[in-house]
């Protein structure tokens, strides 16, 4: 086997696992802290998608640019709904949390439909066709810069978390929801706060996702979602570290199956190595046994 393919294996599962870790990470997050199950996670993805689309398509500016922009709106947009959608039911049961979840999946395709259109669409980066060589490798300089965003977003959340208050309240709420409220935390102010950081960090990979390349409609977030669930029980529910673990752990074996196996595999074998890994640590890769 030839060193660069494998390089090259390596080196596209890591870009395609950047998008994943981002996804998973903010579905994490909001686990973490508010235990509930969110199947409309992979929305807020295709939500920053079209965002940063409709962005682009009126200013011209920098899609890595508007980021910002997107993850802000989608902050507000998370606010909206775990104040009106995930707040009532809060600990009245998984099953309230997963219907509620299914339905608003479908109400956010069907109203980015009616906004947008059901029709697929994609976005020409300004760095299209540069590519950077790198050893054996030449590398799109579009899938380096993605791989530095992400980079940078998750150290600015892990600064956040560690770094001010409001992120140790958040550690705190996390740990334990009703000893946070004994030492006078507002925990559904981090509530909030946890679930429109949750959902900005999708609305980055929705933006990473069009920046990329790929094609997007108002029905491209569900698989994103449900891979972003594999992740984070193969990594570990409530695990940050384990979301990224999982991730290029995901990226890479999407990759390398769909080189050796073909194509049809690169779903199967992620799930594949779920089942694998749940036989053997039921916890996954970071969780804490005995939970």
């Amino acid at each position: 086997m030839d060193i660069g393919i494998l390089l090259q294996i390596l080196f596209w599962g890591i870009y395609a696992g950047c998008i994943y870790i981002l996804l998973a990470t903010g579905l994490n997050l909001i686990f973490g802290v508010m235990k509930i199950v969110n199947f409309a996670h992979g929305e807020f993805l295709m939500i920053g998608a079209y965002i940063t689309a409709t962005i682009f398509y009126f200013t011209g500016i920098n899609p890595y640019v508007i980021i910002l922009f997107s993850m802000l709106a989608l902050i507000a947009i998370g606010a909206v709904v775990e104040r009106l959608c995930f707040r009532p039911i809060l600990g009245t049961g998984k099953l309230n949390e997963i219907f509620i979840s299914i339905g608003l999946m479908y109400i956010i395709q069907n109203g980015a439909a009616v906004i947008w259109g059901d029709e697929w669409q994609s976005v020409k980066s300004p760095y299209e066709g540069i590519t950077v060589p790198l050893g054996p490798l030449t590398i799109p300089l579009d899938y380096i810069i993605i791989m530095v965003v992400t980079a940078a977003i998750l150290c600015g959340l892990y600064l956040f978390l560690r770094e001010t208050k409001t992120g140790r309240e958040m550690r705190a709420t996390s740990q334990n929801r009703k000893g946070a409220m004994l030492v006078g935390i507002n925990v559904e102010r981090i509530d909030v706060l946890s679930f429109g950081i949750g959902c900005a960090l999708a609305a980055a990979a929705g933006t990473l996702w069009v920046v990329s390349g790929q094609v997007f409609n108002p029905y491209m977030g569900s698989i994103p979602a449900v891979k972003a669930f594999a992740i984070i029980i193969l990594g570990g529910l409530g695990s940050i570290p384990g979301a990224i673990i999982g991730g290029l752990l995901y990226g890479i074996a999407e990759n390398g199956a769909a080189y050796f196996l073909g194509g049809v595999w690169k779903d199967a074998i992620s799930f594949i190595i779920l089942i694998i890994v749940l036989v053997i640590r039921p916890t996954g890769l970071f969780g804490e046994s005995g939970e």
